[in-house]
């Protein structure tokens, strides 16, 4: 969309009581309302790009709001739901909700009568009272989850208030198309389609690369084809103040303890020139760590009264608390993990700090939109970075975000798991055709080149004809009779199973912890398993001290003593590829000035022009390159450095210099690692960071030779053999057993644990394995492991781009690692190494090359 409507062209298409509260609210539209309110009237569907804080929300429901006034000033406002709005997040939810009822109220003083607008929130939440009263009068608009929206396509008597549904709005549509929940969505919104006979989608989003992409999966497709949507991005005309600061001078000679004085010395002298400021670290440990270290170092500024903790393990009732805190300006700093990400409203926030890299340009300026949450404000963020690859990294997301470019969203496709319990819910609506769902399923975008041999698949699993199965107590779930072409629901309990074991969202083992009685948190179980009497730790930023477990329940007292942080088994997150990408396009201009007859000044300049960054940062890159330069090679785009290495007690190490992110890296390092091992018969040890990826062996290990063997035809093939008997494949597997049913979370009021899961699917995985090595919900493992936990495609490419020869091997023999490979090199001796000691062993290393280069180089450091 490029057309900008005026206000007056705006106000006719309102209805005049919508029209006159807007004039008494708000001075003007804004940019995305002048472009989206027009379209949304006229029944399109419409994907609405804009920074948070530019009115998004308001935009989607202004003319849903008023159509519905008008059909209330007409009498024709009847007792069934018109617009559907579906966000991630329950609290995302309750906030829209909340902030529908100020327009709701303003449009009933406009008419001088109460118009009878019905709005309410339906997620699992939601007492049976409320349902009850929601089936008697149901709200005409519902805020629900997308698991939600799937049980009441279920419920016989609900689905007929949802036949005349004419809108559906989906929030931060980014967070749910690059996961399974999206994909599940996808599906539901299909089954809408054909309750209702069509309806106008409406997708919202702040930050989303391609967005013809992200259209394309909310309005889904028809013969083939998707259905028209047009795309309103006004996404880069709110300003950015964003930098990156280091604490220190020179990262890699400041030892540890002083870099983590001068770290919270800046965050308090940030903290203290501002309002209110939301710190976003990488994990959940991380968000305890800061918040527990900024009162304990600045005892006369913070306390748990100012100072807080936000994350997902922490209870449903301390992050309300923390939000409501928020709102009410009582909060001097919150510090998240992840957790307030998404659009929830959480008050005024004039500073956003990103404590080390957040790992793509998108989710940089999805948090960094927290700030400056009131129009034509600037978003104001700084990224502090703690070592040199973070620094390199930061830089790039700062051009990147500077000049738009944001990540590409990666899209699950064709998932057999979730595809299965959607046909399970299909059965339970009534008798269906076996074609015409398949047609129906591949409207949705995820699956519109699904096979109709994976389909076919999922049908006789849920058809229960691999009968060896029942001696698992895997049971059929549906009827399918290939004859007459239809299948069904089988039993009577299919409606409360399915509404009992539905979602995508992987159960984990938590242990809940108690204080007095009250619920205040949840910690891994691995970390319960490791706790003794007495042992402190923190949680929301408060200190508690362990007295005893029962079960999965830990009974805690608060402490005053020093704690040891939860150490939470969490995925890191993982470098976007175009961001690696990025980073190599940088490191080959790089190496072409360093071999270039330029001064080092040009070169510095160069870099604080094209980074954005200030002198400090840019002479710390500029000596970060210079070492490797001088000590060996600049890996890059187009040159794969493979390092050669003999460690501590004569371990020898490959060092594969490819910095295309974790998820690419651990495809490509298992491939090899694969091979390798194959060949020498002996176990091969694999580490991987988003820079590279090592093998280490006490044995004879090869390395480049992998490359002979591996390519972009066989990589997937090698791959599903390395992974194979792998606890990430079992793991995996067990998700995938849970969402396709096969194993039942839920049972007759019965609930299994995430332990007693973890046994089943184990088992289930071997005998599953038997009966067919090509059976529909373990071929669905292996996709997700290499596919959406790996990043196989990527990792194809990289390897046709060497196969092309765009990209050179190279191969280099060191006695100290090179600069690049510190970090990579030192995750080796962590389980020997303090994180103190991690990083004086770091230093020691970085002193011997800088000597070594002094001896062997005319051009000194």
């Amino acid at each position: 969309m490029t057309k900008t409507y005026t206000d007056d062209e705006i106000h006719k298409l309102l209805h005049p009581f919508v029209s006159k509260w807007f004039k008494s609210s708000f001075e003007t539209f804004t940019d995305a309302q002048r472009q989206a309110i027009p379209s949304i009237t006229s029944g399109q569907n419409i994907l609405v790009l804009s920074p948070t804080g530019s009115g998004k929300t308001l935009t989607a429901f202004l003319a849903i709001l008023s159509g519905l006034t008008s059909l209330s000033q007409r009498g024709m406002l009847e007792e069934k739901v018109y617009c559907i709005y579906i966000s991630p997040l329950k609290a995302l939810d309750n906030d829209i909700s909340k902030n529908l009822e100020a327009p709701l109220e303003g449009i009933n003083k406009e008419a001088g009568y109460d118009l009878g607008i019905r709005q309410a929130v339906r997620t699992g939440d939601t007492t049976q009272y409320q349902r009850s009263k929601m089936l008697k009068h149901p709200p005409h608009i519902l805020i629900t989850t997308p698991e939600t929206l799937s049980i009441l396509l279920v419920a016989p008597k609900f689905r007929e208030k949802l036949r005349d549904v004419s809108y559906v709005i989906v929030d931060e549509i980014h967070s749910l198309a690059e996961n399974k929940r999206g994909t599940h969505l996808s599906l539901t919104l299909e089954r809408l389609e054909e309750l209702t006979g069509g309806f106008t989608r409406i997708g919202l989003s702040a930050t989303v690369n391609p967005p013809r992409s992200i259209a394309n999966f909310l309005v889904g497709y028809f013969y083939g084809q998707p259905r028209p949507c047009e795309i309103v991005n006004v996404n880069y005309l709110k300003k950015l103040d964003m930098k990156v600061l280091c604490p220190v001078e020179n990262i890699i000679e400041t030892d540890v303890e002083t870099l983590n004085d001068k770290l919270y010395s800046m965050l308090h002298n940030l903290i203290q020139k501002h309002e209110t400021t939301l710190i976003f670290t990488n994990t959940r440990s991380g968000a305890e760590s800061v918040s527990y270290k900024l009162t304990s170092k600045y005892p006369k500024y913070y306390s748990s009264k100012n100072v807080m903790a936000h994350h997902s393990s922490l209870s449903k009732e301390v992050r309300l608390e923390t939000e409501e805190n928020l709102k009410k300006g009582n909060l001097k700093v919150v510090v998240s993990s992840t957790s307030l990400e998404l659009g929830i409203d959480i008050g005024y926030i004039d500073l956003v700090i990103l404590i080390s890299s957040p790992k793509s340009v998108s989710r940089a300026l999805q948090r960094i939109g927290r700030s400056g949450h009131r129009l034509h404000e600037k978003s104001k963020g700084r990224l502090v970075v703690v070592n040199r690859d973070d620094l390199v990294e930061c830089s790039l997301i700062l051009k990147n975000a500077l000049e738009g470019n944001v990540d590409k969203i990666n899209i699950p496709m064709n998932c057999l798991d979730v595809l299965s319990q959607h046909i399970y819910g299909i059965s339970i609506e009534h008798k269906q055709n076996i074609k015409q769902v398949y047609n129906l399923i591949k409207q949705a975008m995820p699956y519109h080149d699904l096979s109709w041999e994976s389909y076919e698949q999922v049908l006789r699993y849920l058809a229960g004809e691999y009968t060896k199965l029942e001696q698992r107590y895997v049971y059929a779930k549906i009827w399918v009779d290939w004859d007459s072409n239809t299948f069904g629901k089988r039993g009577k309990l299919a409606r409360v199973l399915y509404s009992t074991n539905i979602g995508t969202i992987a159960s984990r083992s938590h242990a809940r912890v108690k204080c007095n009685g009250k619920v205040i948190g949840s910690i891994d179980g691995d970390f319960m398993e490791r706790l003794h009497k007495g042992d402190t730790f923190t949680l929301g930023g408060r200190v508690y001290k362990f007295m005893y477990a029962r079960g999965m329940t830990v009974s805690v007292i608060p402490s005053s003593s020093t704690p040891s942080i939860p150490s939470w088994v969490s995925e890191q997150l993982p470098l976007s590829y175009d961001l690696a990408v990025s980073i190599q396009n940088f490191r080959a201009i790089m190496d072409w000035k360093l071999s270039s007859d330029i001064s080092e000044s040009e070169i510095i300049e160069y870099i604080k022009n094209y980074l954005y960054v200030d002198e400090n940062s840019a002479k710390s890159i500029y000596y970060y390159f210079l070492e490797q330069y001088l000590y060996s090679e600049i890996p890059s785009k187009n040159k794969l450095l493979v390092e050669y290495y003999t460690g501590f007690g004569g371990r020898k190490f490959v060092v594969f210099h490819c910095l295309y992110g974790r998820r690419v890296n651990d495809a490509l390092s298992r491939a090899v690692a694969y091979i390798i091992s194959r060949r020498y018969h002996h176990d091969i040890m694999i580490s991987i960071d988003d820079n590279g990826f090592y093998l280490s062996s006490d044995s004879k290990i090869g390395g480049v030779e992998a490359f002979e063997e591996l390519n972009s035809d066989n990589l997937r093939e090698i791959l599903i053999e390395a992974i194979d008997k792998t606890e990430t494949l079992a793991s995996r597997f067990r998700d995938c057993a849970n969402r396709s049913l096969m194993i039942l979370r839920r049972y007759k009021g019965h609930e299994k644990s995430v332990g007693r899961q973890q046994v089943t699917s184990k088992i289930l995985l071997n005998f599953v394995r038997e009966i067919d090595d090509d059976f529909a919900i373990l071929n669905e493992a292996r996709r997700e492991v290499i596919e959406d936990y790996m990043d196989v495609n990527s990792a194809e490419e990289v390897l046709s781009r060497i196969e092309n020869k765009e990209i050179i091997i190279k191969t280099v023999s060191t006695t100290i690692p090179t600069p690049f490979a510190f970090n990579l090199v030192s995750r080796g001796y962590l389980d020997v190494l303090k994180y103190e000691d991690r990083g004086e062993f770091i230093r020691r290393m970085h002193e011997a090359i800088i000597n070594k280069i002094n001896k062997n180089n005319t051009r000194k450091i």
